[in-house]
């Protein structure tokens, strides 16, 4: 039996007839007859009853037009959803997104439902150094970060540039300055992220400081996707020290917070933001998902190109 007879058998049991049923098909009636034929063969059943003036289905024609009809629909199902696939219009995308970062993805998601709404994106909250070891693992298959480091397995293209700005207990007179340089916060403690996994981040403070001839008084804080939560919001909101962390709208404080955002003047105080994913990358809903990421963001003329090839790395 095969798909083809199925759906001359269909056109035949519609019409009950087998010229109209032909015209539809755009064959013959000796063809269209012969199809028919193989098939009550094989079945070694009649379905149809037929004479020169009418054709009428008998009882397993009537049940196999049944049976037939959602064979042909599961089938052209599976053709459509294959077809889908290869031009990445179904399938899962699994993305990590580094802290802060949320805001200005979702625009990419927005932009990518509309254009494939067959295909499931999860998101995450990972921080850039945990998304390193995810993707080869295959656990993320694209990551929006702060690169940091460089492997042979992944490939970076650059996003947009962010600006750092420090974060300040509103009760400290500072707070009230339209920015500040590093040589204002000497006397401040620095609350800091532990680099196991902000090292970008947490390197980059600190070169910002050695330039600006500034020796920081560290205090260590756990990270958090979520800033101001936990130690951070209390060590803050307590003057016990600032956070310079980049001017995210997702990393701001709530209006009634204690804690106020200074933009931090200082030079190469900014922090990049790349797309990252598996060299060699096949699946085409992952680089379907790609090509949406670059026409939100416009791209242009940053080529893939392997991590460690740009110098300002930043978790």
């Amino acid at each position: 039996m095969e798909l083809r007879q199925l759906r001359y058998f269909i056109a035949v049991a519609e019409h009950l007839s087998f010229s109209k049923a032909a015209q539809q098909l755009h064959v013959t009636v000796p063809p269209l007859s012969r199809q028919i034929r193989q098939l009550e063969e094989e079945f070694d059943v009649r379905l149809f009853v037929r004479d020169r003036r009418h054709v009428i289905l008998t009882d397993a024609g009537r049940l196999l037009l049944q049976e037939a009809r959602v064979l042909v629909a599961q089938t052209a199902r599976v053709s459509d959803s294959v077809r889908m696939a290869k031009c990445g219009s179904v399938g899962l995308v699994k993305i990590g997104i580094g802290p802060g970062l949320g805001e200005r993805v979702s625009r990419v998601l927005t932009e990518h439902s509309k254009k494939f709404p067959g295909v499931e994106v999860q998101c995450r909250d990972v921080f850039s150094s945990a998304q390193y070891k995810a993707l080869p693992e295959g656990d993320l298959d694209v990551g929006f970060l702060r690169p940091y480091g460089e492997t042979r397995h992944l490939a970076s293209e650059f996003l947009f540039e962010e600006k750092l700005a420090v974060h300040i207990s509103k009760a400290n007179p500072l707070a009230k300055r339209k920015s500040l340089r590093l040589k204002d916060l000497a006397e401040e403690p620095l609350l800091l992220f532990d680099p196991i996994l902000a090292a970008g981040l947490h390197d980059k403070t600190l070169e910002m400081y050695a330039a600006a001839g500034v020796v920081p008084n560290i205090i260590y804080v756990p990270p958090d996707p979520a800033p101001h939560n936990g130690v951070q919001a209390m060590l803050l909101t307590c003057r016990k020290g600032i956070l310079i962390i980049p001017d995210e709208v997702t990393c701001r404080p709530a209006p009634a917070s204690e804690v106020a955002v200074v933009p931090l003047d200082e030079p190469g105080a900014t922090a990049e933001v790349h797309m990252v994913w598996r060299k060699n990358e096949d699946a085409k809903a992952v680089l379907a998902f790609l090509d949406t990421v670059r026409c939100v963001f416009r791209t242009v003329a940053r080529t893939a190109t392997p991590l460690g090839d740009r110098s300002a790395y930043l978790t």
